[in-house]
Order: structure tokens, then sequence, then C-alpha cells
């Protein structure tokens, strides 16, 4: 069976090689004579791939020494409310940097639990753009500044973390974690749900500096404070083994790949492909994203009517294309082009873009 072009937003594509290497595991695991999935979380064939995918995230990141790597439950959206509980105190405001859904959806949590504010946003335009240094409004007072580096919804992502932030920075980066090289220590906390560019759906990735563990009030509920998981390991409760060990499995994959550097350069010329069809279609494909804040994850598109929107995904999906469906708040179509979509995948997305214009211009 030949594999489809999946473009799907998330949960998104995997790497053939990682999905056939556990296919040969699935019911005989390291020779346990059961799959890891049957494993006890506790034996010494889980602790291994466990602390191998840990070990694998701080080598790939070039994480300091003085941060501390969390495998956790819940999505990143358990995250959402998580933060604030452990780090907005009373009396504190927390600034929400709007760049679409699902920053506000983070910002809409932390109102149930304590002050926030928004210094910048690009609701305005319909989230075509992230705001330039100067429209950031940051503040010593902050208790924390938090970012979602790529918006999946709208394409557009943080392209510069090199800024006097002030305070804290927090960032939502379950989408673009691990397509490039990332300056960790600039950052208090990143976190992301690994289902669009590290695995499966079931673990959310929390790289945490070490001097935030200790700021959670005793009131926050144990199962969510940050240091009851950086005490155990993240084996405080029974972890998502399974997809603990597809993690690791897809971690090995990039590290074979040429690691951070190497995912750069791959998605950079995926997204270079269908971008150039963009730009030089003379306005029969019209990008959402302003040029300068496009994602190289999610190419986010239009056609120059809802009739042609919908014939170029009929005619897609019956060549082979899965998930190019837009998101109603942006219409049209989305390409998401995560670490394991293949450059052949993207490269027949592109001779589909111009065929279908030469077709119905």
């Amino acid at each position: 069976m030949s594999r489809a072009h999946n473009f799907n937003a998330g949960p998104a594509a995997l790497p053939t090689e990682v999905l056939e290497s556990a296919q040969t595991e699935t019911v005989d695991f390291n020779n346990t004579g059961m799959s890891v999935m049957e494993l006890s979380h506790r034996s010494p064939d889980y602790e291994t791939v466990h602390n191998q995918a840990i070990a694998s995230i701080k080598s790939l990141l070039d994480v300091p020494d003085d941060y501390e790597v969390l495998l956790l439950q819940g999505g990143a959206s358990l995250q959402f409310p998580m933060i604030p509980m452990n780090f907005l105190p009373q009396g504190q405001t927390a600034n929400y940097i709007l760049t679409g859904s699902w920053s506000e959806k983070a910002l809409k949590e932390a109102k149930l639990l304590g002050q926030t504010r928004s210094s910048a946003s690009a609701e305005e335009s319909n989230y075509t753009y992230i705001p330039n240094t100067s429209q950031l409004g940051l503040s010593e007072e902050d208790a924390y500044v938090h970012i979602t580096s790529n918006n999946t919804i709208f394409g557009t992502q943080w392209q510069n973390f090199d800024l006097d932030w002030k305070s804290p920075l927090i960032a939502d980066m379950s989408s673009d974690i691990l397509s490039k090289p990332i300056p960790v220590e600039r950052f208090s906390m990143i976190y992301a749900g690994a289902q669009k560019n590290l695995g499966p759906s079931g673990v959310t990735v929390v790289i945490i500096k070490k001097d935030l563990l200790n700021q959670s009030a005793e009131s926050v509920p144990t199962l969510m404070r940050y240091d009851t998981h950086a005490d155990k390991n993240s084996l405080y409760h029974t972890p998502p083994t399974f997809a603990i060990y597809m993690l690791n499995k897809v971690l090995n994959w990039i590290e074979q790949n040429g690691g951070a550097e190497g995912m750069r350069q791959r998605n950079t010329e995926k997204a270079e492909l269908l971008y150039n069809v963009i730009d030089e279609s003379n306005g029969f494909y019209q990008g959402h994203a302003q040029e300068e804040s496009r994602s190289y994850m999610n190419v986010t598109f239009n056609l120059p009517s809802e009739d042609l929107n919908k014939k170029f995904l009929q005619e897609a999906k019956e060549a082979g294309f899965v998930g190019l469906n837009g998101h109603r708040s942006v219409g049209g179509c989305r390409a998401s082009i995560y670490n394991a979509v293949s450059l052949e995948s993207c490269q027949a997305l592109k001779e589909f873009m111009i065929e279908f214009q030469n077709n119905n211009e």
C-alpha cells in the first residue's frame, strides 16, 4: 500500500522508518515477550526508554544543566491552567502576546486564575503577522510573558527570540519544537504537545528552568505542580508509555537526520517549495500570513473564490493528498509540513498546485 501525502495539522505525519520499527516490536519489545504497551512503567526495560527520551531532548536542543525536562499527560492545553496555577501569584499580572487561537485559549484559562494583560496582539488583522519588537510592550512587572511560537491555524511563526523579555518567558512550541535549533536559555519554560513534530498524541514535553520549580504555592494540587513531576522523573504516576516510546524513536530519527539543524534545513527547503508557488502565481494563490511572519510549519493560502477552494481540495483529495483543508477561521487551504512530512510530498503538492492553476485560470 502506498503512503498518503499527509499534510494533517495534528496528529500529523510520522516517519515511515519509525512506524516500521515500532511495527516489528509491537508484540515483543526488547526480548521481553511483551509489547512496550504491556510493560510496567517501573520496569528496567521501560525506564531505559523513558530516560533515553529525556536525554535525547536535552542533547538535541542543547538544554542547559539548570533546566528539567518533563514528560507529562493532558496535552499542551493542560499547561494553559497549570502555568498560572504555579507561576501567577496574587497581586501580579501575566502578559499574553496574542498571535492566534491557541494564545487566545491560553489567555482564557489564565484569566480564570489570576490577573492578565495582553500588551500586543495581531487580532485586528485576523492574525496575519507576529507583532514586532516595538509593539510588544514588555514590562519588568509582568509575572511572566507567554507566547505561542508557531500558529497552526493562521500560518505565522516567531522568527526571533533575541529580545529583552524583562521577565520570565514561557512559550507554547507545540507546532515547531525541534523543527530548528532553539535558544532554550532565552526561555524560563517551553512546552509542546508531541503530536506534530515529535511523535503521536498523548505526551507533552516540558522544558523548565529549575529555579521556577520552587515558586508554586502550597495550595496547588499535587498533580498540577511541576516540582511533583520533576522530583519523580516524570514517573509520579503511570506515564503515557507508548507515546513516550514513540517519542524516543522519533527523537532517534531526528538525530540520524542531522538533529535540529538538519530539521531546519529540511523544513526550509520544503516550505520554500510551496511559498515559491504562491509568490509566483500572480495572485491565484493568496497567502494568509505576511511574508516576514510566514510559518515554516503551516502554509496557509486561499484561491480566488470559494468555488475554486472547494474544487482544489476535492481534486487534491482524489490525487492522494490528505489534510489540506484550512481552518474555518481562515478558510481555504493549509499544508502542515512538520518534520516527518517528506520533501517528496511537498514536491508533489507543488506540482499539483502549478497544474491546478494552469487548468483553472
